[in-house]
């Protein structure tokens, strides 16, 4: 019941103001802003398998391989600067000033270094994903309990096996965190990485359909992003809740008394 209840507060709000989309577009004349009703039939016209097999699965991979590569030194990192306070010290300074660069500004450079084919694309989202994840981390490592890290070291629990059954459960919550952020990061880069230089994907198709005033297909391909980022989203808080299983229990038990 409670799962239903949460399914429907969910819903309800996008399915009214897709309503009131509906509703209030429905007379519009204005070239630029179609009416939903035309949105969705060029939406069903242009979105066939094979254009999505075309465009939307090539974005895809790109944004789950720089993702994926993200997480991997995001969090790799982050334990070690968090484990270490002299390499924390050390490297404060240079992780806050580049995660100050907006990553689309550097787009332009990291073409002249990686070209223009798939590898540009995943270097941008990597750069713009795993400073969230970093920062999260380390925050999440220094957090962890002084006296469980003082119990493992008596017991013997050390290096690796430390990492691996202390450090990073304990600040696994913290890391999700971060890595809930970059997810909305990573989409966004995809995007502003394929409208620069690219032969397919979604942000390439979106721009081909501004540029050609194709202008209902060009909101299909937005509605078709929004849609893309919603069940992206819904996949990792699944994820996301099943390995934190314990963590919601312990908070669940902490409200309790």
């Amino acid at each position: 019941m409670a799962v239903l209840k949460k399914t429907v507060v969910a819903v309800a709000l996008p399915a009214v103001l897709f309503a009131g989309w509906y509703v209030l577009s429905a007379g519009s004349q204005n070239f630029y802003s179609p009416p939903l009703r035309t949105i969705l039939v060029a939406f069903g016209d242009t979105w066939s398998v094979e254009r999505l097999t075309a465009d939307v699965a090539p974005s895809l991979l790109r944004l789950f391989a720089g993702y994926l590569l993200a997480a991997v030194i995001g969090v790799a990192a982050g334990v070690a600067i968090g484990l270490s306070r002299r390499l924390r010290a050390a490297v404060e300074p240079v992780l806050e000033f580049f995660r100050a660069i907006p990553p689309p500004v550097l787009v332009p450079v990291i073409m002249l270094f990686a070209g223009i084919g798939d590898g540009m694309k995943v270097i941008v989202i990597v750069f713009g994903c795993v400073w969230p994840i970093l920062l999260n981390t380390v925050e999440g490592v220094r957090a962890v309990d002084a006296v469980v890290l003082e119990t493992a070291r008596s017991y013997g629990v050390t290096g690796t096996a430390r990492i691996t059954r202390v450090v990073l459960p304990s600040a696994s919550p913290q890391i999700a965190a971060g890595l809930r952020q970059a997810l909305s990061i990573a989409i966004i880069l995809m995007v502003i990485s394929e409208m620069f230089a690219a032969s397919n994907g979604l942000g390439f198709t979106i721009v081909q359909f501004q540029r050609s005033f194709a202008i209902p297909e060009m909101w299909s391909g937005i509605l078709l992003l929004g849609l893309l980022g919603f069940v992206l989203s819904l996949l990792f808080r699944l994820a996301e809740r099943r390995a934190l299983r314990w963590y919601e229990g312990l908070r669940a038990a902490q409200r309790q008394s």
